[in-house]
């Protein structure tokens, strides 16, 4: 029997077949039997092709037929899972569906896969709410919209909804994909080899200069893979050729840390490229109903160091019990002893999800409870119910599963070593991880604020005396201190995002479309966020221009030399120019382990980065920042900038400044308060 797409309803058919009976013999349960074509009682019925196997009602691939007894000569039909050889206008949809599933399951994995260790990795939030924007996208195509229809939903939804590097490189990707399959009403095992060919070939025309050891390098090898089994096979069947450039894909992801020496350094593999083979993992549970993988295609030592927040044989900050690797066994997942659900020992990450799940969807406080502190506990099952007495009078939030001396633990809490101590009396607690909550809700807080004002849109450009300018400013931004330092500055549109929050394509176009000025310069303040600003200027019918301000600093500096009366050219020339004047660094706090040409970083420690990467390595924020100061001034610097945000303290900032009118007495500070998340201290010198 062929059909088109699999089915997934396993009950009898309410199809009645008249069977013969063999005289004399009962009819019961027989073995399965492959058809070779469609029952002429199915063809004229219908409905498996229009209930239970899609809208396009072509030959797909072989299925399974199941005859159950019902009666004398008659029988029922038993449909069985099916694997697909051609995809329709929803499997395509579904593919799609999938793939956002399945990178939201791994976000916050891929954001980890950071060269930095810094607490704002983004390309699987920015691959996240690419798909988020195609699936929309497709949501609103009509009942039976075509293959045509399809594949234009998914290259628009893509563009408009790209973020960040990555998401602009994964728009490419799927926008070569949707090429080919927009060409044939469905989807054989050709056209997805030259969908992947064309996605290969789209990705790299789009990227400047590209470089291997990346998604570009993920996406070149599963190409070819697919490519290589036609030309060797050609009758190969769409599972083996969504199989071929999946495992090809894995293969690449695992050899990018030795084409790419950053990766190496950092003990990582690209995070785009991680991203990437989730397509194919979705394309096959598509297919051949696979189910998508509980854990990213990690080689054992990147995924220990991104579970635990340490580098290979390192230790957990905050741990004053021996460490050492998750236990061989397994813990049982949140939702008790009998829930059936269970996580590999060392998925934290995990446990902090479904502690976070229980306390609702509350707005986080910034003045309640301050640390997040998580562990395994080995210790025995009796002594677990006075652990949780103990820890109910120091926190909440808690989360405590596990059996047979072996416990997986969550709080949050302002004593994180009352918290630790009572592992140590109730047994021996191991992998310890403690967070700052503090700077997770600050940078949660603004996200939330960032998305709210995304759905309502930019707001409107408050009418002002006169004519318009000739040119008007857009700008990339977080931060209420930094947002009015810009307005000051003459920027009227600022559109909020950052390093954890690029916005997309669809946005920076509505703002650089309700700009006043019949011409435009954007701010993007962020290198990630270049492509996307590049992407919206392209697509507008003013003439627009990017100033490649990789920060906030350099967008100060730039807009010191905006003249609204001077067209975009000019401009840009201008605003480049002091732009690239200043030197610039950030502060942060590094959240797991790694080794930099500044030394060793382990989780917990702040981190000096200067746009060439990490230069100092402290105890504290002051000490990191008066670290980053003296590697960046150089003689006939004049003016510091000082930028603070969440996270800084007048201590702090009293000890950085002294630390300048002694090292560097010439040298005039300016400070501002940003409000920024995550970094605690931008600086400038000029």
């Amino acid at each position: 029997m062929q059909v088109a797409r699999r089915t997934v309803d396993k009950r009898p058919h309410t199809l009645d077949v008249r069977v013969p009976a063999t005289l004399g013999a009962a009819m019961r349960v027989g073995d399965a039997h492959p058809e070779a074509g469609s029952l002429a009682t199915d063809s004229t019925h219908g409905c498996h092709w229009t209930r239970h196997l899609g809208s396009t009602g072509l030959p797909g691939t072989a299925r399974k037929v199941t005859i159950l007894r019902h009666g004398p000569g008659h029988a029922k039909l038993a449909m069985e899972q099916v694997t697909l050889n051609v995809l329709g206008p929803g499997d395509v949809s579904r593919w799609m569906a999938t793939y956002e599933e399945a990178l939201a399951a791994h976000r916050d994995s891929i954001n980890r896969l950071n060269v930095y260790p810094v607490p704002d990795g983004d390309t699987g939030t920015n691959m996240h709410l690419t798909l988020e924007a195609v699936n929309r996208e497709l949501g609103l195509l009509a009942d039976g919209a075509d293959m045509v229809a399809t594949s234009k939903a998914v290259a628009h939804g893509s563009l408009m909804g790209a973020r960040g590097n990555s998401g602009v490189i994964l728009c490419q990707i799927l926008r070569g994909v949707a090429g080919a399959c927009a060409e044939a009403d469905v989807v054989g095992p050709s056209q997805l080899v030259r969908g992947f060919a064309d996605a290969n070939a789209a990705a790299r025309a789009g990227v400047m200069r590209p470089v291997e050891g990346t998604i570009l390098t993920v996406a070149a090898e599963a190409a070819a893979a697919a490519t290589a089994l036609e030309q060797d096979s050609p009758e190969a069947s769409l599972v083996a050729v969504a199989e071929a450039a999946r495992k090809a894909a894995v293969e690449a992801l695992r050899r990018t840390p030795e084409l790419l020496p950053v990766l190496a350094s950092a003990g990582v593999v690209d995070a785009g490229g991680a991203g990437l083979v989730l397509l194919f993992d979705a394309l096959l549970h598509v297919i051949d109903d696979r189910p998508l993988p509980a854990q990213l295609p990690l080689p054992s030592e990147v995924a220990m160091l991104l579970t635990s927040g340490r580098a290979p044989g390192g230790r957990p900050p905050g741990a004053r019990a021996p460490g050492g690797r998750a236990p061989g066994g397994r813990a049982q997942a949140p939702g008790g002893a009998d829930s059936g659900r269970r996580v590999a020992p060392e998925d934290l990450g995990a446990l902090a999800a479904e502690a976070h799940a229980t306390a609702g969807d509350k707005a986080p406080d910034t003045s309640s409870l301050r640390y997040e502190v998580m562990y395994f506990l080995d210790a025995p099952d009796e002594s677990i119910p006075a652990f949780r007495e103990v820890w109910a009078g120091i926190g909440d939030s808690i989360v405590v599963v596990g059996s047979d001396g072996l416990w997986n633990c969550h709080i949050h809490t302002d004593d994180v070593g009352a918290a630790i101590e009572a592992g140590l009396d109730a047994g021996r607690p191991r992998q310890i991880r403690v967070t700052d909550l503090l700077e997770q809700v600050e940078e949660e807080s603004w996200v939330r604020r960032a998305e709210a004002a995304a759905r309502q849109g930019p707001p409107a450009e408050p009418e002002e005396p006169g004519p318009p300018p000739v040119t008007s400013v857009v700008a990339v931004a977080t931060g209420d201190g930094i947002r009015r330092i810009f307005h000051s500055l003459g920027v009227r549109h600022v559109v909020a995002g950052g390093q954890s929050m690029n916005p997309s394509t669809a946005q920076l176009l509505e703002a650089i479309e309700q700009a006043r000025g019949p011409q435009v310069v954007v701010l993007p303040n962020n290198a990630n966020i270049f492509p996307v600003a590049a992407q919206a200027c392209e697509l507008t019918k003013k003439p627009a221009l990017v100033v490649e301000t990789p920060g906030i600093q350099e967008g100060f500096a730039a807009l010191l030399e905006y003249d609204p009366e001077a067209d975009a050219v000019a401009n840009l020339e201008a605003m480049t120019a002091a732009a690239k004047r200043v030197v610039a660094g950030e502060v942060t706090r590094a959240v797991r382990a790694s080794d930099t040409p500044a030394g060793k970083v382990e989780a917990g420690d702040w981190i000096g980065l200067s746009r060439s990467g990490i230069v100092a390595v402290a105890p504290s924020a002051a000490a990191a920042t008066t670290g980053l100061l003296a590697s960046l001034l150089e003689e006939g610097h004049e003016i510091v900038t000082l930028i603070e945000g969440a996270g800084a303290s007048a201590a702090d900032t009293r000890r950085i400044t002294e630390w300048l009118a002694e090292s560097h007495p010439s040298v005039t500070v300016e400070l501002h308060h940003g409000g920024q998340p995550l970094y605690p201290y931008l600086v400038s010198a000029e």
